[in-house]
């Protein structure tokens, strides 16, 4: 299997004074056009998959401090591509599950099976001031949360719109189920208010041992160096796992390290446990080559330090080299994320054996 090319591409990029070497002005960032523009470079390049961070709080105080939501923007993108799947980020710490799963089948629905699920938790003091009341155990909550989710998401069986004209009736009751689940901070019932998703279940990625593997299909791994992905990846049991990978490319004119020394008069960038490249082109396919050769990977997660500047230099120069040199390979039109992914598309846990697949 070919690697996997993700990338994020929320804010201005991985660094937080990155707005400063933004090629727009800061008024243009939250609009629809800039939106749309990144993920139209990320699909021509040959990403598979997009993801959109976001968080209760919003960004840190080094430039815009506006936000809009992952999913409401997960959406967008979806209705404005063709192949790119999205995966918008929803922490399960303040989120109520039943909501979450509402949100997350409509998307795929939109998608047309196009969509992911990035799993995360707001365990901040000032989410809980904000919210009014402390997280109880993010952790646990994040375990719970994403049990129910895959639940409602099955809670209508495939068939169970009918449109039965001559009855009048839009649904088959018996093909939609009760969740039952109660948990430590709350109980669902059920069922969903949303048809089961076109994938079935969405794809959910989530940073290994946030969730048990069981319930995640991709999980993201980092590490100082190459040595240490390869063993975050060998500890996951999930399905498929991803390389959390940081860059800041030489461009034509200013050399990656010489970015990341501008941007630093500004403010530090912080480790987020993740795989950290500085260099060129050549060095990060052939960092990409050693993964996916040795380092037990089926993708990568690419941050770019500067959005604007790095999209650029791994649209023309990153991508295509892995496509040509059969490393990666574009996304099909019409495959859902899950065949993207080579992951089979599940059963109804609540369909009778030898019904509807």
């Amino acid at each position: 299997m070919s690697l996997v090319l993700a990338i994020e591409i929320d804010g201005d990029g991985a660094h937080p004074a990155a707005w400063r070497r933004a090629a727009h002005p800061p008024s243009e960032l939250l609009g629809p056009r800039r939106v749309r523009h990144v993920a139209e470079i990320a699909e021509r390049a040959g990403f598979t998959l997009a993801t959109l961070d976001d968080d209760l709080l919003p960004p840190g105080g080094h430039g815009p401090a506006g936000r809009i939501g992952a999913v409401e923007r997960a959406a967008f993108i979806a209705a404005s591509t063709s192949v790119l799947s999205v995966a918008p980020v929803v922490s399960t710490t303040y989120s109520e599950p039943f909501h979450v799963s509402s949100q997350l089948a409509s998307l795929d629905h939109v998608a047309v099976g196009r969509a992911g699920w990035v799993v995360a938790t707001s365990p901040q003091p000032e989410a809980a001031a904000a919210w009014g009341r402390p997280a109880a155990d993010p952790v646990q909550e994040a375990a719970d949360a994403v049990r129910v989710v895959r639940a409602l998401w099955d809670s209508w069986e495939d068939d169970a719109v009918i449109r039965d004209v001559a009855t009048g009736r839009y649904l088959d009751r018996d093909r939609l189920h009760y969740v039952d689940f109660t948990g430590a901070t709350y109980s669902v019932k059920g069922p969903a208010i949303v048809p089961r998703p076109p994938q079935g279940q969405l794809v959910v990625l989530a940073p290994a041992g946030l969730a048990p593997d069981g319930e995640v299909d991709v999980a993201l791994v980092g590490g100082a160096d190459v040595e240490a992905v390869r063993r975050a990846a060998a500890a996951t049991t999930t399905a498929r796992t991803f390389a959390e990978i940081e860059v800041a490319l030489d461009t034509s004119t200013v050399d990656g390290a010489d970015r990341v020394e501008d941007l630093a008069r500004h403010a530090p960038w912080p480790s987020a446990g993740r795989l950290r490249y500085t260099g060129g082109p050549g060095g990060l396919v052939a960092l990409l080559r050693d993964l996916d050769g040795h380092g037990g990977v089926d993708g990568v997660r690419l941050h770019p330090l500067v959005l604007d500047e790095d999209l650029a230099v791994l649209s023309q120069h990153v991508v295509p080299a892995l496509i040509g040199a059969g490393l990666a390979a574009r996304p099909v039109p019409g495959a859902s994320l899950r065949q993207s992914l080579r992951l089979h598309r599940p059963k109804n846990r609540f369909a009778l054996p030898g019904g509807p697949a």
